[in-house]
């Protein structure tokens, strides 16, 4: 395993390097940060996002907006479009953020409505057994916030394909998810480990922290909820135990889930509006469905998090690829990839986006199933390079400052669906050449 650095320090020295940039990552999860004044900006996009197909090898289907169709916004502003109009034969050594397939091509063509689109997935779920395949390829481009309870479900193998058999399983499995609780949250301390004592008092001290520009997630009803998920599934997973960041990835299944029960927007909700049975159900849904997501993740949060330095490494070698001047600037400067997209792994950029937009995000996450930890590297990737321009005329501590609070809290879907559709381009350009990861 060589060394992609700089200087030919030993085997010994890079390995204590790496490990100490390890523990100053997982310190900022914890609230820590680095120094420094916040410089923020952003660049403009101009190019709406694609049409494209989900992961399939032999049949391709029409790109489809979350929130009905968009327009091509700023045709003029900024050489991007020329760019990648001029650029329709793209090979995978590619070094450039803005050689895309052209844009005229992806753009144009008819676009399904929001209504077709509902009729797709009303059609899909209406059958006896619902087809998977055909259900992640219509979710990919995003789920009608209204149906995406029972369409999350059924993503992640928690409700079974058959419409017989759904009613009865969710039963079943939500009075499990109660034995559990009464088994292993519900006891004294005097029943519990050492181990299990601070797990449950760290798990106690992350619930507040969890959005917490969200109003609602300060609610102590929300927050106990929360504590006895995510201690129950630590618990149960005792490979991984708790990890600092998994509190994140219950948040969208909680706000899913209360969408059947609760109404209006999420400001105006309130836990008192739900019977104990309601609570009982979504924490049992919630539980079911982030065992589900994380099965396919495991070794993202088992000692040292190897997946995710997995992930990060695989990051480095594709910026490198798809954006060498971006690639040279942030080795120059000494800035390590683990230092900012550890995180991004780590919470699924949950921390990163505008919360309004992480339920459609992960109906992307979801339609992907196994193919997710794959496709999250090109995402990442994605995201990193909306910034590059001006990521290359920052030195190290603003690009530290830069990247720990990013201007995306104006983003509205169209920046997203940017994000998206450029991580599925590259993803399709580089799928057929994997050797360009090779280490």
């Amino acid at each position: 395993m060589s060394s992609g650095g700089g200087g030919g320090g030993s085997p010994t020295n890079s390995e204590w390097r790496f490990n100490q940039t390890l523990r100053n990552v997982q310190g900022m999860l914890k609230g820590r940060s680095f120094p420094g004044k916040v410089m923020l900006t952003r660049r403009s996009e101009p190019i709406s996002p694609p049409e494209y197909s989900p992961r399939s090898e032999n049949d391709r289907y029409e790109y489809e907006q979350n929130e009905g169709s968009q327009e091509v916004e700023g045709q003029a502003s900024g050489n991007t479009t020329e760019n990648i109009s001029s650029k329709k034969s793209i090979s995978p050594s590619t070094s450039s953020v803005n050689s895309l397939p052209d844009a005229q091509g992806l753009v144009s063509g008819a676009r399904a409505t929001d209504s077709a689109r509902i009729t797709k997935f009303t059609n899909e779920l209406s059958r006896p057994a619902v087809i998977l395949d055909k259900l992640r390829e219509l979710s990919w481009s995003g789920v009608p916030p209204y149906m995406r309870p029972n369409i999350w479900r059924l993503l992640l193998g928690y409700a079974p394909p058959n419409a017989d058999r759904r009613e009865g399983v969710l039963t079943r499995k939500r009075l499990e998810y109660v034995e559990c609780v009464s088994q292993y949250y519900d006891i004294p301390d005097t029943e519990r480990s050492d181990e299990e004592i601070t797990m449950l008092r760290q798990i106690a001290v992350d619930c507040p922290r969890t959005v917490p520009d969200v109003t609602f997630f300060q609610d102590p009803q929300i927050q106990k909820s929360l504590e006895r998920i995510l201690y129950t599934w630590a618990i149960r997973h005792p490979a991984s135990g708790y990890v600092q960041g998994i509190n994140d990835l219950v948040t969208p299944f909680l706000i899913v889930f209360l969408s059947e029960h609760l109404e209006g927007n999420l400001d105006t909700w309130s836990m008192e509006n739900l019977s104990l049975q309601d609570v009982s159900n979504i924490e049992a849904d919630c539980y079911w469905c982030l065992s589900k997501f994380l099965d396919g993740m495991q070794d993202h949060y088992t000692f040292a998090q190897p997946g995710i330095q997995r992930l990060v490494f695989r990051l480095k070698e594709l910026v490198h690829r798809i954006d060498e001047p971006l690639s040279r600037h942030i080795e120059e400067q000494g800035l390590e990839f683990l230092q900012f997209a550890f995180r991004w792994f780590n919470c699924l950029l949950i921390r990163e986006v505008p919360f309004h937009l992480v339920t459609r995000l992960w109906d992307t996450y979801l339609a992907e199933g196994d193919y997710l930890p794959d496709f999250l590297v090109y995402i990442s990737a994605s995201f990193l390079l909306t910034w590059s321009e001006k990521l290359q005329k920052l030195d190290f501590q603003e690009m530290v400052m830069f990247l720990q609070h990013l201007p995306t809290r104006n983003w509205a879907h169209h920046e997203l669906e940017m994000v998206l559709s450029r991580a599925y381009m590259w993803h399709t350009m580089f799928k057929s050449s994997p050797s360009h990861l090779a280490n």
